[in-house]
């Protein structure tokens, strides 16, 4: 279970430094991607659609990846008992204690 819960971490932190990333590559409205790169056009790059759709559409996806990644780190750790995930299962029935002997009461 905890090489489940590494991979979700990976994935997490891969995923927030993708948004970071594709946040920052992006332009104000009105300029490309390639004015980032010096030249004057996208279309060479991200096709003739531009880089607009490209990089929005990207960083949507890493958004929700990043956001599935963590709620299921929550659905982990909220649902973690010390021998590993618990999934319902009822907790082992004891049997009640012994009462105790009732003590003689002496007269004084």
């Amino acid at each position: 279970m905890e090489a489940f819960k590494t991979l979700l971490w990976l994935i997490n932190i891969f995923s927030a430094l993708a948004i970071i990333f594709l946040v920052l590559m992006q332009q104000g409205k009105g300029a490309d991607a390639g004015a980032a790169f010096g030249s004057g056009s996208a279309q060479g790059v991200f096709g003739a659609a531009g880089s607009a759709n490209f990089l929005s559409r990207s960083t949507a996806i890493a958004a929700g990846v990043f956001f599935a990644t963590c709620l299921a780190l929550a659905y982990v750790s909220a649902n973690k008992t010390e021998q590993g995930l618990d999934f319902g299962t009822p907790p082992a029935q004891t049997a009640p204690a012994a009462p105790a002997a009732p003590q003689p009461v002496i007269p004084e």
